[in-house]
């Protein structure tokens, strides 16, 4: 019975959610003619008219709001500077950059080492690599009930 009443309340939500929704869409329509609707061409095109493009709307790029031919060149100085110079340049350069700290070094030092042990017959690691007198454990009264795991 309960299953029944949740089905008929969500039954209810959608019908009201899909009436909400339908006044929501409805809009009014606007007759009234607009503003620049259409624009005219000019009748006579010459020359001139395409080698100097007035810069009525020209967008600056922020680097000079005043001159357009300032700010395209600052715009294109500044693009290759950071993009070539930078990006390009930069990466070629950090990649090929000495090891700075020693990896190679230490890694081909490691490898030596082992070989020099293995032709001597020694342990790859010294068991006694600490000196055990050194080191002091804790007596059993202090263990207590610890597990000790080897």
């Amino acid at each position: 019975m309960s299953a029944l009443f949740r089905l008929t309340n969500r039954a209810v939500a959608l019908q009201r959610s899909l009436v909400a929704n339908q006044a929501a869409v409805v809009r009014a329509i606007n007759t009234s003619p607009k503003k620049d609707e259409t624009i005219t061409a000019p009748t006579s095109l010459t020359t001139e008219d395409f080698a100097n493009p007035s810069p009525k709307n020209w967008q600056s790029y922020g680097f000079d709001y005043k001159d357009q031919a300032e700010d395209r060149k600052a715009t294109k100085s500044t693009f290759f500077v950071t993009v070539t110079l930078c990006l390009v340049w930069g990466t070629f350069y950090w990649a090929y950059l000495p090891d700075t700290q020693f990896r190679d070094w230490a890694q081909r030092e490691g490898f030596l080492e082992l070989r020099r042990r293995e032709q001597a017959g020694v342990d790859l690691v010294s068991p006694n690599y600490v000196d055990p007198a050194s080191i002091t454990l804790p007596s059993d009264e202090d263990l207590g009930d610890t597990e000790i795991i080897i």
